[in-house]
């Protein structure tokens, strides 16, 4: 999804320089989550449609904690999100890959994707598989804490594309056959460390995460 119209904005002036601060840079996140999931997932939700999002709270309680950030505190922030029926992790093998990816893209290093704040390494290269590591380590565990499902995203673009829509396609056949009236489908795919694919059927799925 892209960023929400009240926070949006701030998020995007906030990163342009390299002075946000580690606390701040989570709010900001956490309110822009806020308002999408109350104006934009929420509704759609309720008026009977399926929503996809590119991204939901999993990658931002990664980023916290690689940064040094209470876990219980940004879990207890996103307590209010969906519990998703289900989360697609779209894994690589290796940040060495994610390199290879963006040198690719041409887009080059992102300061706050390398990690660069934390003075993990003395250029963008080194910062950067330094924290991809980390955000690895991170999104394995959660993988098992959150019963993620797990797909090889060092395989082709068409590859991963054919298996999540087969999965996502499954996810709505069983939606249909158990008789939901809506679904919400987060993906998360950056082609960095986390792929999420988050399907929830309604209302009654608001949860507290600390509690799934």
């Amino acid at each position: 999804m892209t960023r929400s119209v009240l926070a949006g904005r701030g998020i995007k002036e906030a990163k342009t320089g390299h002075t946000l601060g580690r606390l701040t840079m989570q709010l900001f996140y956490a309110t822009d989550f806020i308002d999408r999931l109350e104006n934009e997932m929420l509704p759609a939700l309720r008026a009977g449609f399926v929503v996809l999002t590119d991204r939901y709270i999993y990658s931002a309680m990664a980023r916290a904690e690689v940064r040094g950030i209470d876990s219980a505190w940004i879990r207890a922030i996103y307590g209010m999100a969906l519990v998703p029926d289900a989360v697609f992790y779209l894994r690589i093998q290796s940040p060495q890959q994610l390199v290879d990816r963006v040198l690719a893209s041409g887009r080059g290093f992102d300061y706050w994707e390398s990690g660069m704040d934390l003075h993990l390494g003395g250029d963008f290269y080194d910062s950067f598989i330094a924290y991809q590591t980390r955000m690895l380590t991170v999104f394995d565990r959660m993988s098992t804490e959150y019963e993620f499902h797990v797909l090889n995203a060092s395989r082709s673009v068409r590859s991963v594309a054919a298996d999540l829509r087969r999965a996502v396609a499954k996810i709505l056949d069983e939606s249909l056959s158990d008789g939901l009236e809506s679904v919400s489908i987060s993906s998360e795919t950056k082609g960095l460390a986390l792929g999420e694919l988050d399907v929830s059927s309604n209302e009654s799925k608001i949860e507290k995460i600390t509690n799934h």
